[in-house]
């Protein structure tokens, strides 16, 4: 029997790579994010299901996914940064956009999912994917940060409170990863600045290398939780330590 997976965000990045890997491992994909004309391409090549739907509205997200006949394995990638102004200079909106995306989306997705997770006959899976940024802070940082702090705090919640029952809840903190738009949608649209971010470093993880961890947490025995995988590129040892020059021979 084919098992169904969930991945927010799957227009573009970290989530689409994710359903992609996913659907090749066998799952049959639900694609969920607001673009629909990406998602309808995706479906096509994946053979998944497009759901149109801002995560961000509850009542959205309960219309487009609460009818879903079965969800055995849920991925939380929908999020995102935007600005990278320091404190004293730094918008409400865009904290309360990140805020909305990354914890209350996570909130509405898996609150809405977890009756189906319950039923699934295997077990379930709840994978979220957080950053870093989720319990190391800098400058410039302080709105995403606090985004991702409250999403980690909401995967580790769930895990206290789903324990004893067949489902893993799983925690994805990735690094530097460079996709076409996280920096770019992070600096408004600037191409030099998200450009920069990257500049000299030696193979940044990309969002497959992600998808691949996700599907190797998904994977391991059903009894085997994974609770928190930090992953970054050999070039960045820490959050203010990256290497910027080669690494690796050609």
């Amino acid at each position: 029997m084919t098992r169904t997976a969930v991945v927010t965000g799957a227009s573009s990045g970290i989530g689409k790579a994710t359903a992609r890997r996913l659907a090749e491992d066998g799952y049959h994909v639900v694609l969920v994010a607001r673009r629909a004309d990406r998602l309808a391409e995706l479906a096509r090549e994946t053979g998944g299901t497009a759901v149109v739907c801002d995560i961000t509205d509850p009542e959205a997200v309960r219309a487009a996914l609460g009818g879903l006949p079965a969800c055995d394995l849920l991925v939380n990638v929908a999020g995102g940064a935007l600005g990278a102004e320091p404190v004293a200079e730094a918008t409400g909106a865009d904290w309360q956009r990140m805020f909305a995306v990354n914890v209350l989306g996570t909130l509405h997705v898996t609150r809405t999912l977890l009756p189906l997770l319950r039923a699934s006959a295997e077990g379930a899976t709840i994978v979220t994917v957080t950053s870093t940024a989720a319990f190391v802070n800098y400058e410039g940082g302080a709105g995403y940060s606090v985004a991702k702090h409250g999403e980690h705090a909401l995967a580790e919640t769930l895990r206290l409170e789903l324990c004893g029952t067949p489902i893993r809840v799983v925690e994805i903190a990735p690094g530097m990863v460079h996709t076409e738009e996280f920096a770019l949608n992070r600096f408004g649209g600037d191409a030099a600045k998200a450009a920069a971010v990257y500049a000299g470093v030696d193979r940044p993880l990309t969002a497959e290398d992600v998808a691949a961890c996700v599907a190797l947490t998904v994977a391991l025995p059903a009894h085997v939780n994974v609770d928190h995988l930090v992953v970054r590129p050999v070039a960045q040892a820490a959050q203010h330590k990256t290497h910027r020059g080669p690494i690796f021979s050609a």
